[in-house]
């Protein structure tokens, strides 16, 4: 198969015609060949966006949503082949491709398309004038997308920016462009008009960048590693571009005294090993008052080691491979390092045995470990794999200390049949979501984001339409 960009509603090869390798990270096949793409393409996709957008703003917001409405039908039509193509890409179980990847992104047209019907420009009286506030299409948005996620996040950021107006150029990570492509193929299958949506392939030190840096990009919104957002975020100031990143985590999971661990065991150990640990959210640290860390860590680990691994197209499947050979060395990395800092392995840790098929695979155990320093570097620097540290607490006091002792601040949990309590201390936590007593329990009209160095501004709701538009206050004086 070869991918191919999508520029003013054609698909085509890379000017320079390179291209990059797609690998199938659970067998190390080659599935795809993906175009090496540079400054030139970029420049040939803008000069489309901007030919592209004099109509397109000037469309009603009704029309523009039911340009989103068409889309999230197509995309439905398609919904098991957007699942397996985001199984075989990234490696991840196709039951989670279903349940979310392919789920989600449908529903992110459709929950977007019916959005906008709310949005309302605020009127504000004096004495002797009216302030009317409206939302002007901020231009044309560069959407940079990463690997774990990849049709979720994309259609996240694309459907708020095109029913706000603008026009769209998306960079997918190359490690996974497939169902970055089917939404391509969707787009001009509807006859969305040329130019509005377009979508280039390449690394993202030559590709993304140049997206970030060109001189027409009014605004960038980044999905993607926190040293990576600093090259964006270093980028994109000088030109006063708008700026949107959701980075790291390094989030707790906060286990207090009198939670319901046995029943909820299923969600917690879900909230550290999803997609093999590979989601910013997942609970990477999980912080166990000393009171029940024994019987929590009998059932936890009994629990993470009844996970299935093996086949990401197998639906009994509960663990599939990492993204890439480069990345699971970097999370064994991780692993040597907690035993240099004093940890114990208290379960994985190694590479399964899964027969030939799965031999080049980049397969690892999800790894259990304890002992560590809650100030250590394992404890405190994104692995973003199946590794969780456990760290135990006395006093409510010390769980809040050690969640918030990390450089990061996107999200955490926490576990109580005290709701009063958890939320008291949900306050007292420096991220920029919490969840009591669930993970990952999401209503799409709530802001998404983190502080710290896990991002700047949010998105989600509201905050994504007033994200991708420019705010304009017309003032009428009234001749008395």
């Amino acid at each position: 198969m070869h991918v191919q960009n999508y520029i003013n509603g054609t698909f085509r090869n890379s000017i320079n015609n390179n291209c990059i390798n797609n690998l199938n990270p659970a067998t190390g096949d080659l599935i795809a060949t993906i175009p090496k793409s540079d400054l030139n393409d970029i420049d040939l996709a803008v000069n489309a966006a901007k030919k592209a957008f004099p109509l397109w703003s000037n469309l009603t917001i009704n029309e523009r949503a039911n340009w989103l409405k068409k889309i999230a039908n197509e995309l439905e039509k398609r919904f098991d082949e957007v699942a397996k193509l985001e199984s075989k890409d990234t490696g991840k179980p196709i039951t989670l491709a279903k349940n979310v990847d392919a789920t989600r992104s449908v529903s992110n047209f459709r929950f977007f398309a019916n959005l906008i019907e709310e949005l309302e420009n605020p009127e504000f009286g004096m004495d002797d004038a009216m302030n009317t506030i409206i939302r002007k299409p901020a231009g044309i948005a560069g959407l940079i997308t990463p690997w774990n996620l990849p049709l979720y996040l994309l259609s996240w950021k694309v459907a708020p920016a095109l029913v706000m107006g603008n026009c769209v150029i998306a960079k997918p990570s190359e490690l996974t462009p497939l169902t970055a492509n089917l939404l391509a193929e969707v787009i001009s299958d509807i006859g969305l008009p040329k130019g509005v949506f377009n979508i280039i392939h390449g690394y993202g030190n030559e590709c993304g960048q140049s997206l970030v840096e060109h001189p027409d990009i009014n605004l960038i919104s980044f999905t993607g590693g926190t040293q990576t957002g600093k090259i964006v975020a270093k980028t994109a100031a000088p030109m006063f571009k708008k700026l949107s990143l959701e980075l790291g985590g390094k989030n707790a999971t906060i286990i207090l005294e009198d939670a319901d661990f046995i029943s909820n065991i299923d969600k917690i150990a879900r909230s550290a090993f999803l997609n093999q640990g590979q989601v910013c959210l997942c609970g990477s640290r999980i912080l166990v008052h000393e009171s029940i860390y024994t019987p929590f860590m009998e059932n936890f680990v009994k629990h993470v080691s009844s996970m299935r691994i093996g086949d990401p197209l197998d639906e009994n499947t509960a663990l599939g491979s990492l993204i890439s050979l480069e990345h699971r060395e970097k999370v064994e990395s991780y692993i040597e390092l907690a035993i240099e800092e004093g940890g114990k392995i208290l379960l994985g840790g190694k590479r399964p045995e899964l027969g030939e098929k799965f031999s080049r695979g980049a397969f690892l155990e999800p790894t259990i470990i304890e002992g560590l320093k809650f100030n250590s570097r394992t404890s405190t620097e994104e692995i973003f794999g199946p590794v969780v540290t456990i760290h135990r607490f006395k006093q409510v006091e010390d769980a809040i200390k050690i969640a918030n002792c990390t450089k990061y601040g996107l999200a955490a949990s926490i576990w109580t049949k005290d709701t009063e309590l958890g939320e008291s201390i949900a306050k007292r936590l420096d991220t920029g979501m919490v969840w009591i007593n669930c993970w990952l329990h999401r209503d799409l009209r709530v802001p998404f984001g983190g502080v710290k160095s896990s991002g700047v501004g949010r998105e989600g709701g509201f905050y994504s339409l007033e994200f991708f538009t420019e705010l304009q206050n017309i003032c009428t004086f009234y001749d008395l």
